[in-house]
């Protein structure tokens, strides 16, 4: 990979010479995307072979060049263990540098044409939704981190490149005369909502590194370079030289966030924190303190809300204008990429990631958005071309409204499953009586939410894999309420299992010991084929009231986390009745969850071997599980 990336960063380069050199830079240039083709036939036939056969038959994978993480560490070997142990805290990928690298290349783009050395954005109009589509993707990966901020930032960004692109292939081809750009930009406004949203993540990223601000604060001079009304004499230099500083700050973005993400410390200097968090809420809520409901929708479950607003309102504000413009055909033009980016595509964007993540809104709203905004757009903005009158437009407006607030009065939320609070006596004892009835439940854990079924019921279990659509090959755990439950069936565990499992449990690890008989003194029973694997079962003693009580009530439950197979995990109830309920019997609600990850693994099944294996890393950080194990084997000695 590092190879690919070297080689397409010479090509762009070369690419470029070549509009103010001679034809060498071509030469050059296609010589590099020759080799970029090579490496990509090679890399598409290693992985095809390595998905077929489960090994890496081809070389070039799975080993670096060098080790990030031993840069700047004075012990090499020390660093490479703790390297090999400390992992990210999600099993999804960190989308910081996928996302400045976006915004490099975009800008870039951008710089190169308002500097004049190309006259037609035709060529940018290919490139530029190319890599507003990459950010969206670093959007979506935040999305499924659980990253609010990051979530906004980068679909933000996407929707800005996006509008910005087609707006000057507009301007550059489709009306290409400067004085009909000129009197059509000057009513336009939806630049404005761009600033103010600028200004809001700058604010929201003073808990954040200097890097982070800068970055914002030079997005910030970004919108403000691109607005309308600045004459168009100065408008172009203007915007390529913000183009050109946000590039500069993108590019160190990208190479600062990759490398210290993999080496997991700060190689490259990003800067302080400027203002801690706490003081940053106090600022905000003016001194208040929160006193949120519990019953109210957290923060887990609106992580793609704030692209729901912004789009909306950048359409709505983009479609702003007075009479005398209804007619400026160069004004219409100009505003159709302005709606219909903002209001229809990055509204359908934001409807799937909605229904996916379980978000309040589901998909059904923001797709309303979406029919409306693009419909209203080709009615409106672009009536000329189709030969519609603008004076009709009045008409298809109320029509709209009317519509949406039918909708909106036919909107009667139902649950999908029944639902009991975890709060009361009574709901704990609503789900018990499902799950002793052979029902699949979701529950809350001291992690995230998991669907449970009592091992009293063995095909009740089987119907947790066709719910999930999980894979057969992947075991089931089992829940307990305390280790005194499990010393009750007296497995044959020796003495330093048993110590380190005083010292794990109850909390967030999880771990794989031998199966024995012991397991039916347990009262796992007929679900004794059913869980963990022929030799081996992994035990689960959440540090949750609710849960131990659950499980005192039922017995040993057979637990897996309640998303989908290979979607995010489930922080909040709401999530698991969006994406599950129309397959389970009930959801025990309890809010957030604790965490945002599930348990840590561990294989105990060498421990008398004096090691232990991190099979997962979830919220207890494999170092920690370490120095305890340690800790209780120099205890035991």
């Amino acid at each position: 990979m590092p190879f690919v990336f070297g080689a397409i960063t010479l090509t762009l380069i070369f690419e470029a010479a070549a509009l103010v050199a001679n034809s060498w830079a071509l030469v050059v240039a296609g010589i590099l995307e020759l080799l970029i083709l090579i490496f990509a036939i090679y890399g598409s036939a290693a992985l095809l072979v390595k998905g077929l056969t489960q090994r890496l038959a081809l070389k070039g994978f799975g080993t670096p060049l060098f080790n990030v993480l031993l840069l700047g560490t004075p012990n090499s070997a020390s660093a490479q263990s703790i390297g090999q142990e400390k992992k990210k805290n999600t099993k999804y990928a960190e989308p910081m540098a996928l996302g400045s690298f976006c915004d490099t290349v975009s800008s870039f783009i951008f710089a190169f044409y308002c500097f004049g050395y190309v006259t037609s954005f035709a060529l940018g109009v290919a490139w530029v939704p190319i890599i507003s589509a990459a950010q969206l993707f670093a959007t979506y990966y935040a999305h499924l981190r659980q990253d609010c901020y990051h979530t906004t930032k980068f679909g933000l960004h996407a929707t800005y490149w996006l509008i910005k692109a087609w707006e000057e292939f507009v301007a550059s081809v489709l009306i290409a005369d400067a004085n009909d750009v000129s009197s059509g930009r000057e009513a336009m406004v939806g630049d404005w909502f761009f600033v103010a949203a600028a200004l809001v993540l700058c604010v929201g990223s003073l808990n954040t590194d200097c890097l982070e601000l800068s970055h914002n604060l030079l997005f910030l001079l970004l919108t403000i370079s691109s607005v309308p009304q600045i004459p168009l004499q100065g408008y172009y230099v203007f915007f390529g030289v913000a183009c050109s500083l946000f590039t500069a700050a993108s590019l160190y973005g990208t190479f600062s966030r990759l490398i210290n993400t993999i080496a997991e410390k700060s190689l490259i200097p990003v800067g302080p924190q400027l203002v801690s968090t706490d003081q940053l809420k106090r600022i905000l809520s003016c001194g208040r303190s929160d006193r949120r409901d519990p019953g109210e929708s957290p923060q887990n479950d609106q992580i793609a809300d704030a692209l729901f607003y912004i789009s909306n309102g950048e359409a709505a504000l983009s479609a702003l204008h007075a009479k005398s413009t209804s007619t400026n055909s160069s004004f219409l033009h100009l505003t159709v990429p302005w709606v219909l980016i903002s209001g229809a595509v990055i509204q359908g964007y934001v409807s799937q990631v909605q229904v996916r993540g379980g978000g309040r809104f589901g998909s059904v709203i923001p797709f309303f958005y979406v029919v409306v905004w693009a419909t209203w757009t080709w009615f409106r903005f672009a009536g000329v071309l189709i030969q519609l009158s603008p004076m009709e437009a009045p008409g298809f407006t109320a029509g709209a409204i009317a519509f949406l607030d039918q909708k909106k009065q036919e909107e009667k939320p139902q649950s999908p499953c029944p639902v009991a609070e975890s709060r009361l006596t009574s709901g704990l004892l609503r789900i018990t009586k499902l799950l002793d009835e052979g029902g699949v439940c979701g529950i809350p854990t001291d992690t995230v939410y998991a669907l449970a079924a009592s091992c009293k019921n063995p095909q009740a279990i089987e119907k947790i894999y066709n719910i999930k659509d999980r894979p057969a090959e992947k075991p089931i755990c089992i829940c307990i309420s305390s280790v005194e439950q499990l010393s009750a069936a007296k497995p044959p565990f020796s003495p330093l299992l048993w110590e380190f499992m005083k010292n794990v449990y109850p909390g967030g690890i999880s771990c794989i010991v031998s199966k024995g008989d012991w397991l039916y003194r347990l009262g796992v029973g007929a679900a004794y084929d059913r869980v963990g694997t022929k030799d081996s079962i992994m035990i689960r003693v959440p540090d949750h009231t609710v849960t131990a009580h659950l499980c005192d009530l039922t017995g040993p439950l057979a637990i897996t986390s309640a998303n989908p197979s290979g979607e995010p995990d489930s922080t909040h109830h709401s999530m698991v009745l969006s994406r599950l309920g129309h397959k389970i019997q009930g959801v025990l609600c309890d809010g957030d969850s604790k965490e945002v990850v599930a348990s840590t693994v561990v294989n105990c099944l060498k421990i008398d071997e004096g090691t232990i294996g991190i099979v997962r890393e979830g919220c207890v950080p494999a170092v920690r599980v370490q120095q305890i194990f340690e800790r209780v084997k120099s205890q035991m000695l």
